[in-house]
């Protein structure tokens, strides 16, 4: 990870939102030298630094192994939306599943609350998943042969949470996310926008600690698309429940992150809050990365009013001298009455 990088690894201070279960000090997650390697004897590529080295192409012929995730290093702080994104296998959906060891990681620290996830049993994880995590995935997952209602409230269900608490909880989440009407509607009966929205309040309905989401509304026209995002932004809040987002857009990134971290071929590229990317990009891949974003949308005055960087330029743009401009008119040709500065460039 580059210096620029790493600069905004640890998350900034959020005046007004609610700590929830963690100290205000503590993060809820934190990632240390994360490594993901699939393919026979992935210990033995982390021991072998030549290995290692190795891009992705290379590594495949020589040992069948892929590196998915690189010595990735990030803190997540309560109630804060951190964002995952990358292009197609850069390893941002590999990322968010160790975070749950959905997909185990092959080395590194991983900790929740002050607790080490990589030793917790599989019981524990079980009672993790069901009671603190919840994710909300790119394909909806509902069970067809259920209504709205129940479909919400399946996952109180697989808790053991009695029938009359959970259809109460499930219908507060449906209303909450705008399905009020739709209770005992079939999914089947329901648009692609409706669907995630059910999707989102079974995750809602374990009032969980800290919700994933793994390219949730990349399948979604882009109108219903915005209609989501202005959804979560807005159960984001209400609720301040903390937020792991994975996704490729760019711009939904800018939308709904506090931090967006940019991976490339497994590898963190950058982390920072979305001025700080666009502002300050890391290097050329990240700098490419945000090129066509207006930056008078994403920079603010915060920002450009902060001290400098050591590594940052100070000069701005060369101003050439004042030019005479000529204008013909009745009389002849005569000079124009404003000819201001011009830029050298």
């Amino acid at each position: 990870m580059t210096a620029a990088a790493e600069s905004s690894g640890h998350p900034p201070e959020r005046p007004g939102v609610s700590s929830g279960p963690a100290a205000a000090d503590e993060p809820v997650l934190a990632v240390r030298a994360l490594w993901k390697v699939f393919g026979p004897h992935p210990a033995r590529v982390l021991d072998d630094p030549v290995l290692c080295a190795l891009d992705r192409r290379e590594l495949m012929r020589r040992r069948g192994n892929t590196i998915a995730v690189r010595d990735v290093s990030f803190e997540v702080a309560p109630g804060e939306v951190f964002v995952v994104m990358g292009l197609s296998g850069s390893g941002k959906s590999t990322l968010v599943r160790c975070l749950t060891r959905l997909v185990e990681p092959t080395a590194g620290e991983l900790t929740f609350e002050g607790e080490d996830l990589l030793t917790a049993s599989r019981q524990h994880l079980r009672e993790l998943r069901r009671h603190k995590f919840s994710m909300v995935f790119q394909h909806f997952g509902l069970l067809p042969h259920r209504r709205v209602i129940d479909n919400v409230g399946y996952g109180l269900e697989v808790r053991g949470t009695p029938r009359a608490d959970r259809l109460r909880r499930a219908a507060e989440v449906v209303e909450l996310v705008g399905l009020g009407g739709y209770e005992h509607a079939f999914p089947e009966e329901l648009s692609g926008g409706m669907k995630q929205r059910v999707g989102l309040a079974r995750a809602l309905a374990g009032e969980p600690d800290v919700l994933f989401f793994d390219e949730p509304f990349s399948a979604l026209d882009p109108l219903i698309r915005r209609e989501m995002q202005d959804e979560v932004a807005r159960l984001h809040r209400e609720l301040g429940t903390t937020m792991v987002f994975v996704t490729h857009d760019l711009s939904e990134a800018l939308r709904l992150g506090d931090r967006i971290l940019i991976m490339r071929n497994g590898e963190v590229a950058q982390v920072g809050t979305g001025d700080e990317l666009v502002g300050a990009p890391a290097d050329d891949y990240v700098r490419d990365f945000v090129r066509d974003v207006p930056r008078g949308d994403v920079l603010t005055l915060r920002w450009l009013a902060r001290p400098p960087r050591p590594d940052e330029p100070l000069d701005g743009p060369l101003r050439g001298p004042r030019r005479r401009v000529l204008v013909p008119d009745r009389r002849g040709v005569r000079p124009a009455a404003a000819a201001g500065p011009t830029s050298a460039g």
